[in-house]
């Protein structure tokens, strides 16, 4: 120990000491020594900082202790994206976590051919008009070589025979558009246009099934644990995740609401926005232990339980907006003020003019 020592302090020393040490430290420290400077107004400052990384640390260890508490008291259950048509959870106290059975798999069968139609504009799009580029054409062999083998063996796939035949019609003219395209080496604007009009009737009938068979899945699996619960159902939280482009009515949250009902949104359903189409079962358990936790925090200083929920300046962010934006002249452009805790549906909710459906478009 005292060798250890002392090599520490003899390397303080050589790192940052006065200059009679610097003067005899070898050439090959000179990169590393010298004095270090610092105004007091900058160590002041970083003492101040660091209590924000602490909290962070604390928290972190905290956390631990809030989600055991939690999961020891309410049933959880979470709702993940998934290509399958999604994942659900239930965590119940003192027993393991139960995972539901996975939606029907022509749930992933309608997609799968829903999503090689509308591939194909992504990988035609650059090339469009575009007759001195022919560097498509490898991709696009390569992907008609899939889509055959797709439509050569649909008959063997589980799908009823309504379903199959339409299926059937979008492979065949996914392959018709493709070997046109391949035969006269351009891909002309036109023609895409008048393939995406033609596959267009054909794909809102592969959306529409899709749907009903992952809603009615999740519903009997909700309704399910519902009648497993009993009275703890009234204690239960559930979280769903979503991307931007998947908020606005959201399958999985918006059938859970179901069985939550309007009370529970923003308080015991919660749904969650994350910038990746997957989110871990941990991220996701994390994520609604700091809600809930700060949820208790806000009561305990503000005396508000829902107060955390919203961004903690932004009401005196909106005061500050509006008196910047008066002495520039401007007019403040703000969301209306909503109540802490509010229910209201959490993604638009304003009506308007304009499609809203796919069945509108037609």
């Amino acid at each position: 120990m005292k060798t250890r020592f002392g090599l520490a302090m003899a390397a303080a020393l050589m790192l940052g000491g006065g200059a009679a040490i610097a003067q005899t430290l070898p050439d090959y420290m000179a990169p590393i020594s010298g004095k270090t400077n610092a105004a007091p107004g900058d160590i002041a400052t970083r003492d101040v900082l660091a209590l924000n990384t602490a909290m962070f640390e604390l928290y972190g260890d905290a956390a631990k202790v809030f989600q055991k508490n939690i999961l020891d008291k309410h049933p959880v259950i979470l709702g993940l994206f998934s290509g399958a048509g999604g994942r659900l959870i239930l965590y119940r106290p003192g027993q393991p976590p139960l995972d539901a059975p996975q939606v029907p798999v022509v749930y992933q069968l309608l997609k799968s051919v829903g999503h090689s139609t509308m591939a194909l504009a992504e990988v035609v799009g650059p090339y469009v008009d575009n007759p001195d580029n022919k560097s498509w054409r490898g991709a696009m062999l390569a992907f008609r070589s899939r889509m055959q083998s797709a439509l050569d063996s649909l008959d063997a796939t589980p799908m009823q025979a309504d379903w199959r035949d339409n299926n059937r019609t979008i492979l065949k003219n996914n392959i018709a558009f493709m070997d046109e395209c391949l035969a006269s080496g351009v891909i002309p604007f036109a023609k895409l246009e008048a393939f995406g009009k033609q596959q267009a009737p054909f794909l809102a009938r592969n959306v529409a099934w899709a749907a009903q068979t992952q809603v009615a899945h999740w519903m009997g699996v909700l309704a399910d644990w519902k009648a497993q619960l009993g009275p703890d159902w009234e204690k239960t939280y559930a979280a769903s995740n979503t991307i931007y482009v998947t908020r606005q009515n959201n399958v999985i949250f918006s059938v859970l609401a179901q069985f939550f009902g309007p009370d529970a949104v923003n308080s015991r359903l919660l749904l969650i926005e994350t910038v990746s189409f997957t989110t871990t079962p941990a991220d996701m358990l994390e994520s609604l232990t700091r809600i809930i936790a700060d949820r208790s925090v806000g009561a305990l200083f503000f005396g508000n339980y829902h107060l955390m929920d919203y961004e903690l300046m932004g009401g005196d962010g909106r005061a500050a907006i509006v008196a910047e934006t008066a002495k520039r002249g401007m007019t403040p452009f703000l969301p209306p003020l909503v109540p802490f805790g509010s229910r209201q549906w959490p993604t638009l909710v304003t009506p308007g003019p304009g499609p809203a459906t796919i069945a509108d478009l037609k």
